[in-house]
């Protein structure tokens, strides 16, 4: 197959995003498919792409197309203030040539539905949830409302925006410490454990230095789990410790940071439990073919669910890949199954209503 992968943009994850994108091309390419890695905000250079050759080489360098990513990084600011199009140069016309463009794309302008609307606009397939769900997920305000709606337990807690005076703990039914987070932000980025009324407000500074909207949530003290759902199906529920704080940023994507463990070291019963709660989460949100979501099981055994991921990282440490693993899927055969399970949404799309 003729396959872009689109990696890079401008969110805060950008730096993954690449990452994940790498390693993604690669496999695939060790798999035979004609695969590119491009970044969908800065583009493909016009040194290649400008003329009319063949846009999916049987010889391909990785790393070089990752190092023409990495030049950009520096000015992303500075471009993103001066464009309008979000889209890079030759980026629309190359996914329109592919068979299906695999998105590596972590964040803001990639996993919140617009990328995806604008290919379902011009008929190009992509990996991953439609733009309606991935809108849905990638708001954890409207998440967390979804989910209470459809049964699916999630902690407590209360939306606070910039413009208005900081909500009461007291009022929303919420006590220290609580866990402040931005409203559409991911890798745990924008993410705080606060414990007193000073830090408190602090995070919420902090946290609108991202967004205009943060959620105040009640703060869960138990551990930390993942579990991906790909085609409607659970896959093995992974246990995360990390060595020292929370989940943060720094402990996702440091290597040696926590520790993993997969399957989880759970009773039957508990794992059976959490899996169904993923995919009850997952229908909620009209997710189609994978996603991954993230629990807190508390010191007396409570599961809260805290939100969803539609396109879950990649990288060498990521989660979905180990829980892959443990089925015996290794990297490039999961990165087949996610084209595969993609492509079924186009073909419900095509059949005939009965």
């Amino acid at each position: 197959m003729n396959i872009v992968v689109l990696a890079g943009g401008t969110s805060t994850e950008r730096a993954i995003s690449i990452v994940s994108g790498r390693e993604i091309c690669k496999a695939l390419r060790k798999r035979g498919h004609r695969a590119i890695l491009a970044d969908i905000f800065c583009g493909l250079p016009d040194s290649i792409y400008g003329d009319e050759i063949d846009a999916f080489p049987e010889t391909y360098d990785v790393e070089a197309a990752e190092s023409y990513m990495h030049l950009f990084d520096g000015d992303i600011p500075d471009m993103a203030s001066k464009r309008r199009v979000f889209f890079g140069p030759h980026i629309l016309e190359v996914c329109s040539k592919a068979d299906i463009v695999f998105l590596g794309l972590h964040g803001a302008n990639g996993e919140d539905g617009r990328v995806q609307a604008t290919f379902d606009l011009l008929g190009i397939r992509y990996t991953g949830t439609g733009y309606l769900s991935s809108a849905l997920a990638m708001d954890k305000s409207i998440t967390k409302q979804l989910f209470r709606v459809n049964h699916v337990p999630t902690p407590k807690s209360v939306m606070a925006f910039r413009w208005q005076k900081a909500p009461s703990l007291e009022e929303a039914g919420l006590s220290f410490p609580v866990v402040v987070k931005t409203c559409c932000g991911g890798s745990s980025v924008g993410v705080y454990i606060v414990h007193d009324e000073a830090a408190y407000q602090e995070a919420l500074h902090n946290a609108y230095v991202y967004e205009d909207a943060a959620i105040v949530e009640e703060y869960i003290k138990g551990r930390e789990f993942s579990v991906a759902v790909v085609d409607g199906k659970a896959y093995p529920v992974i246990e995360i410790e990390p060595l020292s704080g929370f989940y943060d940023y720094k402990n996702k994507y440091s290597a040696g940071s926590t520790i993993e463990t997969c399957p989880a070291k759970l009773t039957p019963e508990e794992t059976a439990r959490m899996q169904a709660i993923a995919e009850a989460g997952a229908k909620a949100l009209g997710l189609e073919a994978y996603s991954r979501f993230d629990f807190m099981m508390s010191e007396d055994g409570g599961v809260y669910c805290l939100e969803a991921n539609t396109l879950p990282g990649m990288t060498p440490t990521s989660l979905i890949p180990q829980e892959a693993r443990a089925l015996g899927m290794d990297f490039q055969d999961l990165c087949e199954e996610l084209i595969r399970v993609s492509l079924k949404k186009y073909r419900k799309n095509r059949e005939p209503e009965s």
